[in-house]
């Protein structure tokens, strides 16, 4: 009788034991802390990824482009995930909903790059005019503050570089350098506004040793307007927008 009762103690204390020591266990734990990074890519560059703002090691712009973030959490918060969606929708709505459009813009462009394709530096000269009048005339009153700040800081620096084309027929590969410059600045413009045509965003790595040999076209076919006849083929599609 004596040896059932001390058994009986004896299990109770292990039992009372054990549970103890899986208390302790849960207690130590630690909570991971659960965080998501955003990262900005470059413009001309997309492989180059960092903080928003820092400086692209091959070209210096800064890392302005939002690239897709990689949660760490198996779930995403559905209220932040529904906040940014309306967000988009709302941003879509705004710009839809006026007489805005930077069509006009696009296609002088198009032919800018088409002229330097063909190395026609007078062509290319006066797509550059064109496209400096377009963006002096391009009525951005009925755009919310944002979006419209967001268009004259692109336009004022597209001006410049349009201006630049405009003024140096003859010069074709002055034109070409801020042709590239250029259209970063269409690139800008079009993620930012949309345009009513399919186009390409299209890289060519032999320019300027890959630092800066982006455009857009309207073909998906191959045309070069950084070395025009002496390497027409060269490049490859990027993207689609």
């Amino acid at each position: 009788m004596k040896n059932t009762i001390l058994s009986i103690i004896t299990l109770a204390l292990v039992s009372v034991s054990c549970n103890q020591k899986n208390k302790e266990t849960q207690t130590d734990i630690p909570v991971v802390t659960k965080t998501t990074s955003e990262l900005y890519s470059c413009p001309m560059h997309p492989e180059v990824t960092g903080e928003k703002g820092a400086e692209c090691p091959k070209c210096g712009m800064e890392l302005t482009e939002k690239v897709a973030q990689s949660a760490t959490t198996e779930k995403e918060d559905a209220s932040t995930t529904d906040a940014e969606t309306k967000n988009a929708g709302a941003t879509t709505k705004t710009v839809s909903a006026t007489s805005f459009t930077i069509n006009e813009i696009v296609s002088n462009y198009l032919k800018l790059k088409n002229a330097l394709v063909k190395d026609d530096s007078k062509g290319a000269a006066n797509a550059g005019k064109a496209i400096y009048s377009t963006l002096n005339s391009i009525d951005s009153k009925s755009l919310d503050a944002k979006l419209k700040k967001e268009y004259v800081d692109i336009a004022d620096d597209a001006k410049e570089h349009a201006e630049h084309i405009g003024d140096n027929s003859g010069k074709i590969e002055h034109q070409r350098e801020h042709f590239a410059m250029l259209s970063k600045d269409i690139n800008d413009l079009i993620k930012t506004f949309g345009t009513t045509q399919k186009l390409y965003q299209d890289y060519c790595p032999m320019y300027d040793e890959g630092k800066s040999g982006y455009w857009i076209s309207e073909t998906k076919e191959i045309k070069n307007p950084y070395f025009g006849s002496q390497m027409l083929t060269c490049g490859s599609v990027r993207k689609t927008f």
